[in-house]
């Protein structure tokens, strides 16, 4: 996986690439740095409301934040984005976190 320093070199020359906004956040994340990591997975969401699986990790940050209603409300948006997009997959990952966390919290 590059590094943090590789991936922002890479944004300099476009700031819109999903591909390199979500690794960013992964790599954020990855490192427990979930204040940042969510600054650049809802990038991803802002240039492509379909990158299903940004809502799902940046949920998984917000959790890790103790942040379980703002967890439960991306999911929810990640949700609807994935099946506009018809990613099946996406819906079942997605769905089956966030009646996890519903169930968590009832």
């Amino acid at each position: 996986m590059p590094t943090v320093e590789q991936l922002e070199r890479l944004l300099e020359a476009d700031p819109t690439d999903t591909f390199v906004l979500y690794g960013l956040a992964q790599a954020h994340a990855k490192e427990g740095r979930h204040a940042e990591a969510l600054g650049f997975y809802d990038r991803v969401i802002e240039v492509d409301p379909h990158y299903c699986y940004a809502y799902f990790h940046k949920a998984r940050s917000l959790e890790a934040m103790g942040e379980a209603a703002g967890a439960v409300a991306t999911l929810r948006a990640g949700l609807e984005a994935s099946r506009e997009a018809g990613d099946a997959q996406a819906i079942s990952e997605i769905g089956g976190y966030l009646e996890s966390l519903e169930a968590g919290s009832g």
